[in-house]
């Protein structure tokens, strides 16, 4: 049984496309439009998290990815902008802001003498760490007024368009 929903932006771009061309099924645009509306919503809700920790949204990114990464919270320049799904040359600029504040550093790679490995500093692991804190706290917040089963149904259909959608997905 569905319940009643107040119209939102989207329903009122829905509309007008009806009327314009209603030879179309626009039923598709309603989808996409909602993910994509959602999503430029939450995140300027989580960068208010991560400015109140000095940070923008790419270098929580950075500093999570390596703490993930788990100890001694070091990777490879490519496996970071692999990760990311950023360029290398996006991960080297990115990466200079995060050292000139101390964050990360690079370091020799043990097995290669040609190449380094960033790390993060005792400063970067306790930023990310107080930081990703806040962060699941506000996503808790963001999605405290969804049931669980809603949000639990929400997840198993984005995990499938995902596997439609990401690179090597089957056509």
């Amino acid at each position: 049984m569905e319940t009643e929903r107040a119209p939102d932006a989207v329903d009122a771009i829905l509309a007008q496309w009806g009327r314009e061309r209603p030879d179309l099924d626009c039923g598709p645009m309603g989808t996409i439009g909602r993910i994509k509306r959602c999503a430029a919503l939450l995140q300027r809700r989580q960068e208010e998290v991560f400015s109140a920790y000095g940070m923008t949204s790419w270098e929580f990114d950075v500093l999570a990815t390596l703490k993930r990464s788990g100890t001694p919270y070091r990777m490879a320049p490519t496996a970071l902008f692999s990760s990311l799904m950023i360029t290398s040359g996006t991960m080297t600029h990115r990466l200079k802001g995060l050292e000139t504040r101390g964050l990360v550093l690079r370091v020799p790679h043990g097995d290669d003498a040609r190449s380094v490995l960033v790390q993060l500093t005792p400063d970067g692991l306790d930023l990310i760490d107080r930081a990703v804190t806040a962060h699941v706290a506000n996503q808790h917040r963001l999605l405290a007024s969804t049931a669980a089963a809603d949000l639990a149904a929400i997840d198993a259909t984005l995990s499938r368009l995902l596997g439609v959608l990401e690179p090597g997905a089957q056509d």
